[in-house]
């Protein structure tokens, strides 16, 4: 079975998506790419996130905006 890498509860920042088994919100690494930052850089500020979390991540939206794609 395939393991979510983001998750939501109520009790862990008021319900945002986060990387499953952190407190770090899904949406920051997405503000440090739209900031010209890298994937490097968002590890390094996050050392409790992997980079297979952050490449599962980005795979899933990738797929969820083809899919949806006209």
């Amino acid at each position: 079975m395939k393991q979510s890498v983001v998750s939501r509860s109520p009790d862990i920042l008021g319900g945002e998506a986060v990387f499953a088994g952190t407190r770090v919100p899904a949406a920051t690494l997405l503000d440090y790419l739209e900031a010209g930052e890298s994937i490097d850089d968002f590890l390094e500020g996050f050392p409790s996130v992997t980079r297979e979390q952050v490449i599962a991540f980005l795979e899933e939206a990738r797929w969820r905006l083809v899919e949806a794609a006209p």
